[in-house]
């Protein structure tokens, strides 16, 4: 089932339900699906496209509950976090940071990064390998980390 069915059969179950917050998170997904057909692509919605619309549309929640947190906003940043949560449930599982690390020794070992100037062979590579799968602030840090930077 490709994400714009799946999208539309959450659409009319939120609607029965009466979840006002699932619906309005739904149809933002939706609206994104819709951008993108009517953008005049040249090609059809494909698993890529629908991995970094959802992930943008994450990133951008991650970014509004720091700054309603920043400005004394708990009422706002909780109902990010909540549109967060729904956004989450169509994406794939984010890995742990052990397992973000494990990918990141694998990957350093088979280009042989070891020091502070591989870092822009390596976090390339990682990113491609990761993309979607984990935070990229994250991934960063890790292969800085595991790299000996700072």
């Amino acid at each position: 089932m490709s994400l714009k069915d799946k999208i539309n059969e959450d659409l009319k179950a939120a609607m029965k339900s009466g979840d006002k917050l699932r619906l309005e998170t739904v149809r933002s997904i939706r609206a994104l699906i819709l951008e993108f057909e009517k953008s005049g692509a040249d090609h059809e919605l494909n698993a890529d496209d629908e991995l970094k619309m959802l992930t943008t549309a994450a990133k951008k929640r991650k970014d509004s509950i720091e700054q309603y947190r920043n400005a004394k906003r708990e009422d706002l940043a909780t109902k990010e976090e909540s549109e967060l949560k729904i956004l989450q449930e169509y994406l794939p599982k984010e890995l742990t940071e052990e397992e973000v690390k494990e990918e990141i020794k694998k990957t350093a070992e088979s280009i042989g990064a070891k020091s502070k100037e591989d870092f822009p062979k390596l976090m390339p590579q990682v990113m491609k390998i990761l993309k979607g799968k984990a935070d990229g602030k994250l991934v960063k840090a890790a292969v800085e980390k595991f790299l000996g930077i700072n």
